[in-house]
């Protein structure tokens, strides 16, 4: 029978050979030296600006004291999975499509090569997740919910992230759903159950529970705005006036000053709490606008390679590749853009890493914590005038 096989399959690889296809089916591209050049330029230099912007990321949070609190810790984890992806998968990725699709680096590293990806990704995506359930908490608690503030526990966080990722390239490995590792093909297992279990648990699940959360964020938002739309004071003409209520009656002369400031005691200690609660509210809401922006791009880089491998064993089979390859790496590649954008919006909407950032590029590393804490105290000053204003 063995022999029967070898022979049975020595026409197709024949034919494998003199016509650039695979046995699963994938033609390989063949690209001229112009192509190359450009597709080599392009993708290598989505992976060098992936490196250098979540390793800022990373330095930036590790090395100033300011960025350096608990609730910055999904924010490394989320660099960190990017990072991983950009170090350890999107390197083979380039060389296998420079040379046409073909797989070059033999079934074992195929396997470690495929759970490395599906773990870095999945971790990208499921970190997402955790922080966009984080700032719901934030905004709609932010006197109560005590997680962001202590340190082992959202440390722990970011533990079950990774683990859960973990979890997902481990079936293939000890062999349910073994992965497709033939003929210079390097393709995760297309076993129906198992595409199913990964595809849902490492994207529409997390993505499912991101695009919820961020409607109750915005719903909680409006909420928040029509709460602190207060009507306006009358403010008082002249100096020698004190008014604490809006009737704007002028005291009687001989109210005494003291007496006054007692009655105005209590609605100057609610203003000033309510200020405080904007001024978190405000905060938070600026941050879960940051990351709103994040998961909207993340939907969109990963959404169309997610409904590709969802859609591909059904249409091509458990053993093989249907999809046209330019088509497949387009799509994986769009999603590897994300890992990109990330820390490129961080900086954007972030002053504090914006900063860092820009001193850690010109070699600026004297003094970094100090100017921070200088341009907060300028913005804190800036913002209690406005109030006081």
């Amino acid at each position: 029978m063995t022999e029967g096989l070898s022979q049975l399959n020595e026409p197709r690889a024949l034919l494998s050979n003199a016509t650039g296809s695979t046995d699963c089916g994938e033609d390989a591209v063949l690209y001229g030296d112009a192509e190359k050049v450009v597709i080599g330029i392009v993708i290598s230099a989505i992976t060098l600006l992936t490196i250098a912007g979540n390793s800022l990321v990373v330095i930036s949070v590790c090395t100033v004291k300011k960025l350096r609190q608990p609730s910055n810790y999904l924010v490394v984890s989320l660099a960190a999975a990017d990072l991983s992806v950009a170090l350890a998968v999107m390197p083979f990725v380039i060389i296998t499509d420079l040379v046409g699709g073909k797989w070059l680096f033999g079934e074992v590293f195929c396997n470690l090569f495929i759970a490395m990806d599906v773990m870095c990704c999945t971790a990208s995506i499921m970190t997402l997740c955790v922080i966009s359930v984080d700032r719901y908490l934030g905004i709609t608690r932010p006197l109560t919910y005590p997680v962001r503030q202590d340190g082992k526990l959202m440390a722990k966080m970011v533990f079950v992230v990774w683990l859960l990722s973990a979890s997902i390239t481990l079936p293939p490995l000890f062999g349910w759903a073994k992965n497709v590792t033939v003929d210079c093909v390097c393709l995760i297992s297309q076993d129906v159950g198992y595409t199913i279990y990964s595809t849902g648990v490492a994207f529409y699940i997390p993505t499912t529970v991101m695009l919820v959360m961020y409607h109750r964020i915005y719903q909680a938002a409006k909420a928040c705005a029509r709460k602190h739309r207060f009507v306006d004071f009358p403010r008082p003409r002249h100096r020698d006036r004190i008014s604490c209520v809006d009737s704007g009656v002028r005291p009687p002369r001989s109210v005494k000053r003291s007496q006054a400031a007692k009655e105005c005691a209590p609605l100057s200690k609610f203003l000033q709490e309510d200020h405080k609660n904007i001024s978190i509210f405000k905060r938070e809401q600026k941050a879960a606008r940051t990351l709103g922006i994040i998961v909207g791009t993340f939907t969109v880089c990963w959404l169309p390679f997610f409904l590709m491998s969802t859609a591909r064993p059904f249409l091509c089979g458990s053993w093989c590749s249907c999809i046209p390859l330019w088509l497949e790496r387009t799509l994986l590649w769009l999603g590897y853009t994300n890992s990109l954008i990330n820390p490129l919006i961080y900086a954007f909407f972030n002053r504090d890493l914006r900063t860092t950032f820009w001193n850690l590029l010109r070699c600026n590393y004297r003094n970094i914590n100090r100017r921070l804490s200088a341009a907060s105290m300028h913005e804190a000053l800036k913002a209690t005038e406005k109030h006081e204003g």
